[in-house]
């Protein structure tokens, strides 16, 4: 496995993968590499030819009040466990080479970035989001791109830049890699302390919880949250949202009607989690729901 540090480094390796046929995967990443990272990796081995992974802990994409200095990085055991799943190219830029002197550019997108964590992290956040993707996008030129689940509205943010911008990648969401007892697997969870992790499991349950009641029949937008908040409530957490949302554009949905995305966000003692379950209406409602 190689590690590039420069675009005009990348840019090459790129064209001589083309010049001989190869299609080219990237899967974008900030590091502190688990399972679901690597279950990306996996996904692009098996699709592409040349397997590139970014590895950049993108600063536009933090505020001035989050863990930018304090997000976990070790590149040497990243790189290690890259190159174990067959990683090709491991793209691991400096702020400087992304963001030289002078840029002044910044992609927004409207609508979708306004709610969820748009809402509660501030729209700086999927400008930086959809920034950085573009300018990796520009550089890789890859033929698929791989993103997790877990980060649903990232996925839709990026979808949207791609068809307005008619950037010819493929955009592939991989499923969420969990913890065995459900919590979803993210680089943020070695902030949390033995307490913490216990309580953690509740937004994993709620969700849980919810998926079963719409399985069931429940359609009503507040029974399916409700559940989700009664959970985080018996463990002690106060969650940031806890929303039902079109799959195809972020809008509210007051009554469950096929499926939808419902996504949770919490501050659990020293980490801000994210979850979200894609719920489906089967059947007829209960008697006696309210709608």
């Amino acid at each position: 496995m190689k590690i590039l540090r420069t675009i005009t480094e990348m840019r090459a390796a790129v064209r001589e993968a083309r010049a001989a046929g190869r299609t080219v995967g990237l899967v974008p990443t900030m590091g502190a590499f688990h399972e679901g990272h690597l279950s990306l990796m996996r996904a692009a081995r098996a699709q592409n030819d040349l397997v590139v992974v970014s590895l950049f802990v993108n600063p536009t994409q933090f505020g001035p009040n989050e863990d930018l200095a304090a997000y976990p990085r070790d590149e040497a055991r990243d790189a290690a466990l890259a190159e174990a799943e067959g990683v090709d190219i491991l793209f691991a830029p400096t702020a400087s080479e992304i963001y030289p002197d002078g840029f002044a550019t910044s992609i927004h997108v409207s609508g979708i970035t306004e709610v969820l964590d748009g809402a509660a992290r501030g729209a700086f956040h999927f400008d930086g989001v959809a920034t950085v993707v573009t300018k990796l996008f520009g550089i890789v030129r890859p033929d698929d791109a791989y993103f997790g689940q877990k980060d649903a509205q990232q996925i839709m943010v990026v979808r949207r830049v791609v068809r307005d911008l008619d950037l010819d990648v493929r955009i592939v969401a991989c499923p969420i890699v969990r913890e065995p007892d459900g919590l979803a697997m993210s680089s943020r969870n070695v902030y949390l302390d033995e307490r913490a992790r216990r309580r953690a499991v509740a937004l994993s349950r709620g969700l849980d919880q919810a998926s079963a009641l719409a399985a069931d029949g429940f359609r009503d937008a507040l029974t399916l949250t409700g559940a989700v908040r009664r959970m985080l409530a018996h463990a002690d957490i106060e969650p940031e949202y806890v929303e039902l949302r079109s799959l195809d554009d972020l809008s509210p949905v007051s009554e469950l009607d096929g499926e939808a995305l419902l996504a949770v966000a919490a501050r659990v003692g020293g980490a801000r989690l994210i979850d979200n379950h894609i719920v489906r209406f089967e059947g007829e409602p209960p008697a006696g729901e309210q709608s």
